[in-house]
């Protein structure tokens, strides 16, 4: 199975210590186009390994192919240190013939196979060929076990089933195993570093840190210090050396919400690092290289801030490598029953309160009103109605920041919504939701495909 365009092709790893013969594995693999390196120890094939991450398990040479008499550390010693490292990764020994009875001992301990010397160029193809398919296959199920894992755990924090959010979890999915930078946009109370920190759970740099920063709360005259760090006596007051949020992020993902409020001069400068990937801290003239993904999110038009000269274009252009825009609530009502359960019973077990009962014209009212503050305005609704202070509530269907809609797309989306809490309610039970809406099956099944639920 040939490898994907996006995939790096596996590598092979000799390891022989007969510089004739090491040479001859070599070429004979490279006539076939299979990627290969090769060494002249174990210990040289350590250092190549732990080089290239492989001492890890999921990087490096995919099949190592090593001679069993090697000069200091030998061919079973690499095996059990390999097999400690990744016991997945196809390990093939080449033997001479009285170390047979050795490399059948050596299969029980979990080698891939063996080739006994002297052996033909097409034979060791051969083997060689097998065992790559073998780790292709491992590395296949381990990212469909680990795209898995992350599509439940994404299902469980981006809560809903419109067709919006499914978009906003796919595209999740699709960004998180890539190194771009993304742009999130999305209004006041859209969730916009739940998203970035999913997106960073979903990728590789899920073991790095993720640092989050607010650029609107952030004082400009702290702006360099606080992202670029600082060195000791770089000025009044800085008393010993400061890592900056840049580098705290280094091999993982840095947060830059309202990057739009972020100051001209520091755009210059944080445009450098990330075309450079490397920094100074101030008082300093060293550079240190960085290695991390930002995440940056706003909630207006940055290219309309850019074409009016408030925000510069060549750190926009930088940004949106990828976009990820997050619907407001008032697109995707549907989920509004979904939310308000989850955060009302949230709300009861932190506050020591009984779960609210369903209420159809609380829930009708839910459903009416636009939510300029999306789900973070839903969220404190849930805590007061847990509370016991529903009289808190916002005029709902009367909100004077909200935007007018036409009555048509008001009603439209409000039925949509409705039937699809009927069905989730009934585990998608046609005749029991209709039985509930007190409509019939063939009216709620049109109704099912104009909406396209």
């Amino acid at each position: 199975m040939p490898p994907s365009p996006t995939t790096p092709p596996l590598t092979v790893l000799i390891v022989e210590d007969d510089a004739n013969v090491r040479l001859g594995c070599q070429q004979a693999l490279e006539l076939e186009d299979i990627p290969v390196e090769a060494v002249a120890s174990a210990e040289e094939a350590q250092r190549r390994l732990a080089g290239s991450g492989g001492a890890s398990g999921g990087s490096g040479p995919a099949v190592v192919v090593t001679d069993i008499r090697l000069p200091g550390m030998d061919g079973l010693d690499l095996l059990r240190s390999l097999h400690a490292a990744d016991p997945e990764r196809p390990v093939v020994l080449m033997t001479g013939h009285g170390d047979v009875a050795m490399a059948v001992q050596a299969m029980k301990m979990g080698a891939h196979d063996f080739i006994e010397k002297p052996f033909s160029p097409d034979y060791l193809v051969e083997v060689v060929r097998r065992a790559l398919d073998k780790r292709r296959l491992t590395l296949e199920v381990r990212e469909l076990r680990d795209r898995l894992q992350n599509r439940q755990s994404i299902d469980a924090r981006l809560v809903g089933g419109s067709p919006l959010m499914d978009r906003v979890r796919r595209l999740i999915l699709d960004l998180g195993n890539s190194a771009a930078d993304v742009l999130i946009h999305g209004e006041t109370g859209t969730g916009k570093e739940l998203t970035a920190r999913c997106l960073h759970d979903a990728s590789p740099r899920r073991t790095g840190n993720f640092v989050a920063i607010n650029c609107g709360g952030l004082p400009e005259s702290l702006f360099d210090s606080e992202i670029f760090g600082h060195e000791a006596g770089s000025f009044t007051g800085a008393g010993k050396r400061r890592i900056g949020k840049v580098e705290h992020a280094n091999g993982g993902t840095l947060f830059l919400d309202e990057i739009e409020s972020m100051p001209m001069p520091v755009q210059i400068k944080f445009l450098r690092v990330l075309q450079e990937r490397s920094l100074e801290r101030l008082g300093s003239n060293t550079a240190i290289p960085v290695d991390c993904r930002v995440v940056a999110a706003t909630k207006v038009d940055l290219r309309a801030l850019a074409d009016r000269g408030q925000f510069r274009a060549d750190l926009y252009y930088r940004l949106n490598v990828a976009t990820l825009p997050l619907p407001p609530l008032r697109d995707r009502r549907e989920d509004i029953p979904l939310l308000f359960e989850q955060f009302a019973l949230q709300a009861a077990l932190r506050h020591g309160r009984p779960v609210p009962e369903p209420d159809t014209a609380r829930m009708a009212r839910l459903m009416a009103y636009d939510w300029p503050g999306n789900v973070r305005e839903l969220r404190n609704v849930a805590d007061r109605c847990a509370l016991g202070i529903e009289s808190g509530f916002p005029s709902f269907g009367d909100s004077a920041s909200a935007a007018p809609r036409p009555l048509a797309d008001a009603v439209a989306a409000f039925e949509r919504a409705m039937i699809a809490d009927a069905l989730r309610r009934h585990d998608h039970s046609l005749a029991r939701a209709a039985e509930e809406l007190q409509i019939p099956k063939t009216t709620l099944h049109d109704k099912i495909r104009k909406h396209e639920l």
